[in-house]
């Protein structure tokens, strides 16, 4: 495998501007660029956001080149993990920008404290929140007692 590859999201909004502003109130999202469509319509052909140390590219939709919102589909199979120091905050500021929460913050057995959120664009983010460090071993050691597997 090559070194130089990567994974970047690439997010599809209804609504790329109002999108952009909600990441960055909620996630504190600092802007890198935007295009917008040469058209005049407003849209955003591509943007590029830096949420800590990570790029997440957005878009407005453009369903002739297959690029096509939660909302038109009617939701995602894919949701995007945040790492975060307090997730009880991270969940309150996504709460107030206008996310909907889906999960309350709790700490789980493998050693998180984390919560799901939709944010008004039919994203779901986990944020989470490193409480324990332990072993994959361990991890799934508690997963299976707390089954009773």
């Amino acid at each position: 495998m090559s070194r130089d590859q990567s994974v970047t999201a690439y997010l599809v909004c209804r609504g790329g501007a109002e999108a952009i502003d909600f990441y960055t109130r909620a996630f504190g999202a600092e802007e890198v660029f935007r295009m917008t469509d040469p058209s005049g319509d407003g849209r955003i052909g591509h943007a590029e956001l830096r949420i800590g140390g990570s790029v997440i590219y957005l878009a407005d939709e453009y369903p002739d080149f297959g690029a096509i919102s939660p909302d038109t589909l009617g939701g995602t199979a894919v949701s995007l993990h945040l790492a975060v120091a307090d997730c009880d905050a991270a969940t309150a500021r996504a709460e107030a920008a206008g996310a909907l929460v889906l999960r309350r913050p709790a700490t789980q057995s493998f050693g998180d404290r984390n919560a799901v959120v939709q944010d008004p664009f039919g994203h779901r983010w986990f944020l989470g929140q490193v409480v324990e460090e332990m072993s994959p071993e361990e991890m799934q050691r508690r997963w299976s007692a707390e089954t009773g597997a």
